[in-house]
């Protein structure tokens, strides 16, 4: 393979993958060139692959996915101050103007000419090599692993939420859904100083992932009634804070009956009803305050920092590796193994896969 072409997974269409040779991107007078150590799956990327959109983003020609990665810069524009060559980076794959409000209000996650990796037509980093603007590239410290650099992505959400919820030691949290934003979002809790964390799914792998990654209790929302759990849980005190996280009709339903009068309610999930009732009389009744949560802003560098001081692995939530030729393995393994997967993690390099687990 020349210099100029690179390996890449790409979808062709819903239900098609596979590796080709690619252009290698080449980076710009502010960009910097990274070469890709390890990339997360996460579900907007099987959604993808499975159904060819998510709301207004479609895919309509071929296209490379994932946005949850780390690796080392080899490249940089003339204008780049930043970073360097050889430096580690965790890389956040929302690219905004810099420009409008939303930008220069510090929402930038709201700014609406974004470019974010693997959202049509932008194509992602399930890729040897991906070149992004430096000003969104974060240096790895000493002893902080490519993976923990790739979960900072997914990290960031469950930051955010807990930045949006104004959580704090005092609260009792309660995380609805225990995916892999929810379980990372466990361990947000945590770097919030939350020592109470009770957390809800239905499938019991995911309750015995959240009892390791930190949660204080765990519930099975099929198993009798909720509010009575949770009261038995805190001895009648309630939760301060929920974070729904499952995208369930019903449980982001229920949250405004099972958050304490005066309570916050952050929403991550998103359903496939576009309309949910809601119990408005009890939530003005109650004086909720209730947040929705669009990926994250200004997450990285207090998440680096605050992972630094802490004894939290986010490898913990890393069930599966895969080499990148093996995508269409990953993939089954992220689509028919959700009772018993969490975080795949895919690699350029095969060597890497092995090169990790020995770390």
């Amino acid at each position: 393979m020349s210099e100029t072409m690179m390996n890449a997974a790409v979808l062709e269409k819903p239900l098609t993958i596979a590796i080709k040779e690619v252009k290698r991107p080449a980076p710009g007078p502010y960009e910097a060139l990274i070469k890709v150590y390890c990339i997360g799956v996460c579900g907007s990327d099987i959604h993808y692959y499975e159904h060819g959109k998510i709301g207004r983003y479609v895919v309509d020609r071929p296209i490379i996915l994932g946005h949850e990665l780390a690796g080392e810069v080899i490249q940089i524009g003339d204008k780049v101050t930043n970073v360097t060559i050889g430096d580690r980076v965790a890389v956040e794959p929302g690219v905004t103007c810099g420009r409008c409000n939303y930008c220069k209000s510090g929402r930038y996650n709201l700014c609406p000419e974004v470019i974010f990796m693997a959202t049509p037509p932008v194509d992602g980093a399930w890729a040897e090599y991906v070149a992004i603007r430096s000003d969104f590239l974060f240096k790895l410290p000493e002893g902080m692993s490519y993976e923990e650099g790739a979960l900072l992505e997914p990290l960031s959400v469950g930051f955010h939420a807990m930045k949006r919820g104004r959580v704090g030691p005092s609260d009792r949290v309660l995380i609805l859904g225990l995916g892999p934003i929810g379980l990372l979002g466990i361990q947000a809790a945590k770097l919030f100083g939350v020592t109470e964390i009770i957390a809800s799914d239905i499938v019991p792998f995911r309750r015995e992932m959240a009892l390791k990654l930190g949660a204080t209790a765990v519930i099975n929302p099929l198993e009798g009634n909720m509010s009575e759990q949770l009261s038995l849980l805190t001895g009648g005190d309630g939760i301060d804070v929920i974070i729904e996280s499952s995208g369930n009709t019903q449980a982001i339903s229920d949250t405004i009956r099972l958050v304490n009068r005066g309570g916050r309610i952050v929403y991550i999930g998103l359903p496939t009803a576009e309309q949910i009732p809601m119990d408005m009389n009890l939530l003005i009744d109650s004086e909720l305050d209730v947040y929705g949560v669009f990926r994250y802003a200004n997450t990285y560098p207090a998440a680096i920092q605050a992972l630094k001081n802490s004894d939290i692995d986010l490898r913990h939530t890393i069930t599966h590796k895969f080499a990148l030729e093996d995508i269409q393995k990953a993939i089954d393994v992220a689509t028919t193994q959700k009772d018993k997967s969490i975080k795949v993690m895919v690699y350029p390099i095969r060597e890497d896969v092995e090169r990790s687990n020995n770390n």
